[in-house]
């Protein structure tokens, strides 16, 4: 593919487009919520021309094959969206055993790598209040066809019969590890800090269920979507499974331009609850800031995605222009900081992924022998604490971790359901407030999932 073809069209939803295409196979949004500068573009991606999945029974260089697919870097259109078109998909968390190998199980057999190549898609601009379609092609005549098939799916959504979330509660017999099975693994993470065989680890908790019957994944994220939308979110629909991430947080980002590859990851430690009123949520975030545990568990992962970033940045570039900043969510308050640097000659942004997977923020430090930890402490992960990313064909990346994620498999007639949340251990952490921790962070997809509303008390709430 050698050129790109930008078609504009007038404003429409992102999650009601999604909702026409939502169940075949390797359909795919992100979906940016919240406003501000990382919540300014959606993304709806169909009908991909090559797909890619690498299971976990195959040996092969999953990273390789993901390079290969992207194929050779060509310029796009500099008055574009950030992604014109490449390949996206999901990146599990057990890839990383391909890259320091560790003997990981594997959940339910989730690839460790699913993702496709797409020729065309649909870049909505929450600031500028229009649509992209956006066509790749060997040149322009076949480019500009394919960003007309893309109108076609806005089409498809405008003649729709419109839909609304389900009322009621989505899931049912949805339950959670046990309290006290959760605080005894963070025990024996502080155990094992103080036996200076880690600094900090990052355990997660698991909730289980069923999604009620006619429940599909997608009625999720239309209801996340409306209740608590968040920069990062993302949606995937396998074959026989499905990803529904509400997530904030970014896990790492290549942007091209004047010959260069800048690099920005944006890691997430220290988290507080909401309060109930002004002043109590004021406090919450005021000792947030001042939380020398907080502080210092960002930090270690700071200095981990600084060291990961190093191996394949350009000597000195790597650098730390905001250190604890405090970002609010419907839920939860967290210290954000961002590390940024330019990719050295000759490395590009699968060099980048290989040296950062999985990420820092969800492992701990040292990586290797926090994963090993984590792998003694829970079940396989599959696509928790992974990433779902695209890789544009002009070079350029992005991808989130996946946090606030709820996996689906397909049983019979109906799905099951997986969700998880997790806290980063260290030093002096408590069992009991990293539970309460976990409960906090998960208590958006609990409640979306588990809360009987009405139709009426939850429209369809625009993605912005």
């Amino acid at each position: 593919m050698r050129a790109t073809a930008i078609l504009k069209a007038d404003w429409k939803d992102p999650v009601e487009v999604l909702g026409v295409f939502a169940e075949e196979p390797f359909a795919l949004g992100f979906l940016s919520g919240g406003g501000g500068p990382r919540g300014r573009w959606s993304y709806l991606l169909r009908s991909p021309d090559a797909v890619l999945v690498v299971d976990p029974q195959n040996q092969s260089d999953a990273l390789g094959a993901l390079k290969a697919l992207i194929g050779e870097v060509f310029a796009g259109d500099p008055d574009g969206p950030p992604f014109q078109g490449g390949v996206a998909g999901l990146c599990a968390y057990e890839l990383g055993d391909r890259i320091e190998p560790l003997g990981l199980g594997r959940l339910d057999d989730w690839p460790d790598l699913a993702c496709a190549r797409y020729p065309a898609l649909l870049a909505f601009d929450h600031e500028a209040r229009k649509v992209l379609a956006v066509g790749c092609g060997g040149d322009q005549a076949e480019a500009t066809a394919r960003g007309r098939l893309a109108l076609t799916w806005l089409d498809e959504a405008a003649s729709a019969t419109p839909s609304r979330p389900l009322p009621g509660a989505l899931a049912r017999d949805l339950t959670g590890e046990a309290p006290e099975t959760y605080e005894r693994g963070v025990a024996d993470v502080v155990a094992r800090i103080g036996a200076g065989e880690i600094f900090q680890a990052n355990i997660a908790r698991r909730w289980r269920g069923r999604l009620a019957a006619g429940v599909k994944p997608f009625d999720l994220l239309r209801r996340l979507a409306a209740r608590s939308p968040a920069p990062f979110a993302a949606y995937l629909r396998l074959p026989d499974r499905a990803v529904v991430s509400n997530t904030p947080e970014r896990f790492i980002e290549v942007r091209p331009g004047a010959g260069r590859l800048t690099v920005e990851t944006r890691p997430i430690k220290g988290t507080a609850p909401r309060g109930s009123d002004e002043a109590h949520d004021h406090s919450l975030i005021q000792a947030l800031e001042s939380s020398a545990k907080d502080r210092a568990e960002n930090l270690m992962i700071v200095d981990l995605m600084r060291n990961d970033l190093a191996r394949v940045c350009e000597a000195g570039d790597v650098a730390t222009p905001e250190l604890f900043r405090v970002e609010s969510f419907a839920n939860v308050h967290h210290l954000v900081s961002t590390v940024t640097g330019r990719l050295a000659p000759g490395r590009d942004a699968i060099d980048l992924l290989a040296a950062t997977f999985p990420p820092g923020s969800i492992t701990g430090a040292p990586k290797v022998q926090a994963m090993k930890v984590i792998a003694q402490l829970e079940a396989p992960r599959g696509p928790f604490f992974g990433a779902m990313f695209w890789a544009g064909f002009d070079g350029g990346f992005d991808s989130n971790v996946l946090i606030r994620t709820a996996a689906f498999v397909i049983d019979g007639d109906g799905w099951d359901i997986e969700a998880r949340a997790g806290g980063g251990v260290v030093a002096d952490s408590d069992p009991v407030a990293e539970r309460l921790e976990t409960e906090a962070k998960i208590s958006a997809l609990l409640g979306a999932l588990t809360e009987t509303v009405s139709a009426a008390d939850l429209p369809l709430g625009e993605c912005r």
